[in-house]
């Protein structure tokens, strides 16, 4: 769900994620390799925003699923996964994603769907028929009757279930369910796994909108981990196998991260409450400080209509305030520094030119939300560099939406190199400042044991066919020595 821009769509950065998996008798978790789309690149705000507008609509204790990340703060967003579906298993790309719910992969009735993808990966479209585990899902299925809500849609017992997941924006993806086995690496010990699988049900894409598919920056598919029963880990919860809690940690600094799904019980975070009877992980924000100052704010402005709260979203790139706090909030900042002159870089970034310490010259920003849960936002963080100047990250979502009625979405911006921790089971998210290239530590349900879950990266870890290989040659080798 996210507020956006259509105009930025023609730049439109890369699809959203889409992974999928359950399991079938898993006490631990599982493994994936992700990876971070912006990583080593210089931040282009039309780029961020365009992969913002693109996923604007809009990991189990046990299962680890490695991400890569950008090793710099001016190169936030867009992480994705590696994951195995099908059987024999073939490798699909996937954007990992919190603010949605429906997951897909591109199918092979697409015809536009490109081969090639971001950083040339071969991109691969899923068939089912050349799966010996896959299915179609019937409009019987239960699972379709629940994502249709009973509605009249012309689907009837003999057909097969379709799906269109329209995003705000106006991207969408459509095609039909399908039922089929994921491959992952579970939990088996300290920073060990072992190889798992599970059968759960995610869309085939047939026809996603052309933003979604840019031969440059495309995926797979897109990975939903959001609130509803469609979602992932509603999905994984289902089985009555794992509990509905999840946590990522996402590395600005060293690039990728941690996600996994599971009770973390190390480090401790607080929580707050979830707002009741929203799609997305809102909370309520009570007050902004910027530095030890309060900004001065009406307190119905995190009140607006019928969207409560502040939406938390690791698939949104950036953070979006509403007019009435982000006018002020820039305001403050840049008191800070009086001297300095703003100028509009591409007629949307607002820069200036800076070349000291930002967090020596500038303030951070303190966001409070109930049960005294803050959340800090360093200089570091929400400026960048940019064209030799220096960039503001914080965006506005009323301008960009032209809607006053808009939102607060703070994504990767602000949610970098915290650990952010989703309890659906006690409807509560919370997070803390930590190290991601570090490790946590989870809980077993059914066990009771505790394991290590450390940090990965994809760009910087071979792809398991290139360790397959390497290990085999290295056998190989040692054989030949041993008989020669």
């Amino acid at each position: 769900m996210r507020r956006k821009n259509p105009k930025l769509l023609e730049f439109s950065l890369i699809l959203v994620n889409f992974f999928i998996y359950a399991f079938k008798s898993v006490h631990g978790g599982g493994v994936f390799r992700v990876d971070y789309k912006f990583a080593g690149m210089e931040k282009s705000l039309s780029a961020l925003r365009a992969h913002d507008s693109i996923r604007h609509l809009q990991i189990i204790a046990g299962v680890d699923l490695p991400i890569g990340g950008t090793g710099r703060p001016d190169a936030v967003g867009l992480y994705y996964a590696k994951i195995g579906i099908g059987t024999p298993s073939k490798d699909y790309y996937v954007q990992v994603d919190t603010g949605s719910d429906i997951m897909w992969v591109n199918c092979i009735n697409c015809r536009q769907c490109p081969t090639r993808g971001y950083r040339g990966l071969e991109l691969t479209p899923y068939n089912p028929k050349d799966s010996a585990t896959g299915k179609l899902v019937s409009c019987k299925d239960k699972f379709c009757k629940d994502i249709i809500h009973g509605s009249s849609t012309g689907c009837t017992v003999n057909m097969t279930c379709l799906y269109t997941e329209v995003y705000g924006d106006g991207s969408y993806s459509m095609g039909y369910f399908v039922q089929d086995v994921v491959q992952y690496d579970q939990v088996s010990g300290d920073l060990q796994t072992q190889s798992a699988n599970g059968s759960v049900i995610f869309g085939c894409g047939a026809g996603p909108s052309a933003d979604l598919v840019s031969s440059d920056d495309a995926l797979d598919g897109i990975l939903g981990f959001g609130k509803s029963n469609s979602s992932m880990i509603s999905q994984l919860a289902s089985s009555g196998r794992v509990k509905r809690m999840f946590a990522h940690c996402l590395d600005g600094v060293n690039g990728g991260g941690i996600f996994a799904i599971g009770n973390v019980v190390q480090p401790k975070v607080n929580t707050t409450p979830l707002i009741s009877d929203q799609p997305h992980y809102n909370v309520n924000m009570t007050s902004i400080e910027v530095g030890l100052v309060p900004l001065s704010l009406p307190s119905e402005i995190f009140l607006l209509g019928n969207k409560t709260g502040a939406i938390i979203d690791s698939g949104t790139t950036l953070a979006y305030l509403p007019d009435a706090i982000y006018h002020p909030l820039v305001k403050k900042i840049l008191s800070w520094q009086p001297e300095i002159k703003l100028e509009t870089v591409h007629d949307e970034y607002t820069c200036f030119d800076y070349s000291d310490s930002v967090d020596d010259g500038f303030p951070p920003v303190t966001f409070h939300f109930g049960s005294s849960l803050h959340l800090k936002v360093y200089p570091r963080d929400y400026l960048f560099p940019f064209e030799g100047l220096m960039c503001i990250g914080w965006q506005n979502s009323g301008a960009l939406s032209g809607d006053k009625n808009n939102i607060t979405l703070l994504g990767d911006l602000v949610l970098s190199n915290k650990l952010v921790l989703y309890d659906l089971e006690n409807q509560a998210i919370g997070w803390t400042e930590y190290n991601c290239s570090s490790s946590i530590k989870l809980k077993d349900e059914i066990t009771g044991s505790v394991h290590l879950v450390g940090a990965h990266s994809i760009s910087s870890a071979q792809s398991l066919s290139a360790q397959m290989f390497l290990i085999f040659f290295l056998l190989l080798l040692t054989a030949a020595c041993f008989f020669s």
